[in-house]
């Protein structure tokens, strides 16, 4: 009785192995499919500080994942330091969440910083994801002004 025990479990075992390799073949997959969509650092016309031009500055993230992704105590940041600390947050399977500079009511699916200053460089700079443990999650470089955004 206990070979046959035994036989019966291992092929539940392959497929935890082989599910294990596959789901943490990235950093992103790893952190439950978030990643950094998109980002748009340099908002349309004259950088005057308005609400309206902060907010037109702003980070998307996607979640790749099948299911919702707690963000609570993630970071989002730049060369700078500038943090953005996650609240109680959650971003759904396959949704989108931007991340404004400026003022606003959070939503679902855009959050805000409530900054009274621009945050990403227009010349260079980089966004990096942490998890709340620090680990790093996903970056995105850029080099140019032209144009003034760029996909991840």
């Amino acid at each position: 009785m206990r070979t046959v025990r035994i036989r019966a479990a291992l092929p539940a075992l392959a497929g935890a192995a082989l599910l294990t390799g596959t789901l943490l073949s990235t950093p992103a997959q790893a952190a439950g499919g978030v990643r950094i969509h998109h980002v748009w650092f340099d908002s349309p016309g004259t950088d005057n500080r308005s609400n309206k031009s902060l907010n037109a500055e702003w980070v998307q993230l996607k979640n790749t994942s099948g299911s919702a992704v707690s963000l609570k105590g993630w970071v989002l940041k730049d060369a700078s330091s500038h943090k953005y600390v996650f609240g109680n947050v959650k971003i759904g399977a396959g949704k989108y969440l931007k991340v404004h500079t400026g003022s606003g009511s959070d939503t679902a699916s855009d959050k805000y910083q409530d900054r009274r200053a621009y945050v990403w460089n227009n010349d260079k700079d980089t966004a990096t994801l942490t998890k709340a443990s620090g680990s790093k999650v996903d970056t995105c470089s850029w080099t140019t002004r032209d144009p003034s955004d760029t996909y991840c």
